[in-house]
């Protein structure tokens, strides 16, 4: 009896393997592999911002701001390399009641990352990162316009180097340490050079007020750079992108943290309306801040502080 029911289970469990839907059984394709593949893309956006008043008693001033901003990529992946370019242009004005144009933006970015894994189940890379950034239009200390605090080139940030990087979905997800990276820092106007901005070395004067020796043009540093990026959808249409980088230079007091970042909340309303809502924050250790003495037109160093800025806009973009 005991043999006949264990061949009746037998039975009835193959009938019932062969008898079910296929849908039971499914099991999850594999990602083919499709061979070298590039992918470019180009975004133009116009993100504006306006406030009025007409006999408004509680008061306030009428202003209106515009960004304008457009970014190029060309990425390249095959089984082992990664190779990816990015290019961004951003500049912003802002106009107030009885007040000049100011600009609010102004950002020329260029980054390229090659990646290379030599097993293609792993999702860790040897790589090679270069960043390069300045600015277009000369930046003043407003509403003072006489002597621009900044202008192309001066700053400009280069920073390259290799090491690891992490990435099971290296696009939205990535974790990156380079033991060796190369920061240079350009200021190349010669005021600004001989005032020692941006953490170059100033001009060496005599008693008199004559340079001896002109300031530094290019101050370059090695140290050690680790950078962590996420971009992941948290609600329907809404996405949200984290990017953090941390440096210390090995030579000028180690310890001493550059930190860079940035947290942006994309909205999406449709194909080409979007809203977006950004934070950026910096702190470079070589950039420091004067206050004024009792001396009128003289000032002295304060230290480097936290520098961060916050936008919100409305606006369109259009992917091509």
């Amino acid at each position: 009896m005991k043999y006949s029911s264990l061949f009746y289970l037998i039975c009835l469990f193959f009938n019932f393997s062969y008898a079910q839907p296929d849908f039971l059984f499914i099991k999850e394709k594999e990602n083919k592999y499709q061979g070298p593949l590039w992918e470019q893309e180009n975004k133009a956006s116009v993100y504006l911002s306006e406030v009025a008043f007409v006999n408004w008693n509680s008061g306030g001033t009428n202003s209106i701001s515009g960004i304008l901003g457009f970014e190029s990529s060309a990425n390249y992946s095959d089984k082992y390399f990664t190779w990816d370019n990015n290019a961004l242009l951003r500049f912003g004005i802002n106009k107030q009641q009885a007040k000049e144009l100011q600009k609010s933006d102004d950002l020329v970015e260029i980054n390229s990352n090659i990646g290379y894994r030599p097993d293609v189940t792993s999702n860790w890379f040897y790589s090679s990162r270069l960043n390069f950034r300045t600015q277009l239009l000369n930046g003043y200390k407003y509403p003072d316009t006489s002597e621009p605090i900044s202008r192309f080139l001066a700053p400009g940030y280069l920073f390259f180097g290799g090491g690891i990087e992490y990435g099971k979905n290296i696009e939205k997800m990535s974790f990156y340490l380079s033991p060796v990276t190369l920061k240079a820092t350009f200021v190349l106007d010669e005021d600004l050079a001989n005032a020692g901005a941006f953490g170059v070395s100033p001009a060496i004067y005599d008693d008199e007020g004559n340079i001896i020796l002109e300031g530094e043009r290019i101050r370059k540093e090695i140290g050690l750079l680790v950078t962590n990026s996420y971009e992941t959808e948290v609600a329907s249409n809404i996405n949200v992108k984290n990017e953090v980088s941390l440096y210390s230079d090995y030579i000028n007091h180690f310890g001493n943290v550059d930190v860079d970042w940035k947290l942006d909340f994309d909205f999406k309303v449709n194909s080409f309306v979007k809203a977006t809502l950004g934070s950026h924050l910096r702190y470079d250790n070589d950039v420091k801040t004067a206050v004024p003495t009792e001396v009128e037109g003289e000032f002295d160093e304060a230290g480097a502080k936290i520098q961060w800025k916050q936008f919100l806009g409305v606006g369109f973009a259009v992917d091509f």
